[in-house]
């Protein structure tokens, strides 16, 4: 890191320390962040005293949140898989990863401590690491600065730099040039994202293309059976999930459902707010009341008779997409940006979202496949709806489209899995 940005790079370190100790444990996502790391270094160590085994090679994966972790899940089921050598640790930075972590099949899982320089040196030297691997591009400086002056390989999977990203302004092209060159091996997600890494100080022969493992690791989910709770909801009623909606989605939807019905009265609808608070549910049950639709939650004994199903927690929402006939993704309809297409997708699932899908790629390459629609309100839903809900073979037709597409995306574990056995082999 410049030399003259290290001054003020360590005062923040020292500022965020200090809440980490004052600030009082809650429910708040800002308050757990900070919590769950007091002694947060001392969990590092005592885990590393305790079973870190110096004969077995150590490769660390970092995802800051759970959909980077998706895209490094299927890179840890291989290295598990074909490496039973090599132990494994995951690192996580925000709250609503935590359950994620908890999941995974690995030695060590935990917070990463906020980027100090002091921080940085004890955890590297705690779980002396062969290999640190950042899924994404949630690279930290200090801690990649002391990974790689410990004789650490660092490299980066599904690597991608947005045009719009923030990493490629001045200020934090500063902060993050040592970094990127400290960087000894980048998958990166396609040629355009290579190309921007260059850019910003990645050496281009540590360059390669490797793809998204995204596409893999939803396409293996879709493979997966249901669990039982989801085959449970089978039907046979022409049924659309709604995945991770917003308040801002829901105007256009509800609406527009009601239309729907009148043309299609068997039609059912399975919602998964992206938040299960109390505050974002009962809006939704009294819309369906006031219709006269008959609304359950996942546990209700009657569940699979609802005319609308509630989803009320998280987790879930991936295997739900497997009752779709046609799916509605939101985020499209404000600033927080589109949630995830490919996993209706890989279901064979048509795929509707609203007009902010700038930053999904996937969505892009949804429609020009056929495989998905924009809709820019009610009167583009209520018609993209009607069709795909009430013709079989129109929505099997863009559904195969939709599944094509993931299926051309596969590939991208394969080749992440190669890097990651490159970095342990050096």
């Amino acid at each position: 890191m410049n030399s003259l940005l290290r001054i003020p790079y360590a005062f923040a370190g020292l500022v965020t320390d200090a809440f980490v100790k004052v600030v009082p444990a809650g429910k708040s996502k800002f308050r757990r962040g900070l919590s769950s790391r007091r002694g947060l270094v001392a969990r590092y160590e005592r885990w590393a005293s305790a079973s870190r085994d110096s004969a077995r090679p150590l490769v660390w994966f970092h995802a800051p949140s759970v959909g980077e972790g998706l895209q490094a899940l299927p890179v840890i089921e291989l290295v598990h898989a074909r490496r039973p050598d090599a132990q494994i640790a995951y690192t996580f930075y925000s709250p609503s990863a935590e359950q994620f972590a908890r999941s995974l099949k690995v030695d060590f899982a935990d917070y990463l401590p906020f980027d100090t320089f002091d921080h940085a040196s004890a955890i590297v030297a705690a779980l002396r690491p062969n290999a640190l691997v950042f899924s994404k591009l949630d690279i930290w400086p200090a801690l990649t600065e002391r990974a790689a002056a410990g004789g650490v390989h660092v490299g980066v999977i599904s690597a991608t730099l947005p045009e719009s990203s923030g990493r490629r302004g001045i200020l934090a092209r500063a902060f993050l040039a040592d970094a990127y060159r400290s960087i000894d091996r980048v998958g990166a997600i396609d040629h355009k994202d290579a190309e921007r890494l260059r850019e910003q100080g990645v050496r281009a022969d540590r360059i390669s293309v490797t793809g998204d493992t995204r596409f893999d690791q939803v396409w293996t989910r879709a493979q997966r059976t249901a669990s039982p709770l989801v085959s449970q909801l089978r039907s046979s009623r022409p049924t659309l999930v709604a995945g991770s909606t917003w308040p801002s989605d829901e105007e256009h939807l509800l609406p527009v459902w009601i239309r729907i019905r009148d043309k299609i009265p068997d039609a059912r609808l399975i919602i998964a707010p992206h938040e299960t608070s109390s505050r974002h549910l009962r809006p939704i049950e009294r819309w369906a009341r006031a219709h006269a639709l008959k609304l359950s939650r996942l546990d209700a004994a009657d569940a699979s008779n609802a005319d609308v199903l509630l989803v009320d927690r998280h987790g879930i929402l991936g295997d739900l997409y497997s009752l779709a006939d046609v799916a509605y993704v939101g985020g499209g309809f404000q600033s927080a940006g589109l949630h995830s297409v490919l996993e209706p997708a890989a279901f064979g699932a048509p795929v509707l979202f609203g007009p902010r899908n700038e930053k999904s790629r996937e969505a892009s390459k949804l429609v020009q496949a056929g495989g998905g629609a924009v809709v820019t309100g009610s009167a583009d839903l209520a018609i993209r709806l009607g069709d795909w809900l009430g013709s079989v073979a129109a929505r099997d037709a863009a559904g195969a489209a939709a599944r094509e597409m993931v299926q051309n995306g596969l590939g991208a574990a394969e080749r992440s899995f190669a890097l990651v056995t490159d970095l342990l082999s050096r």
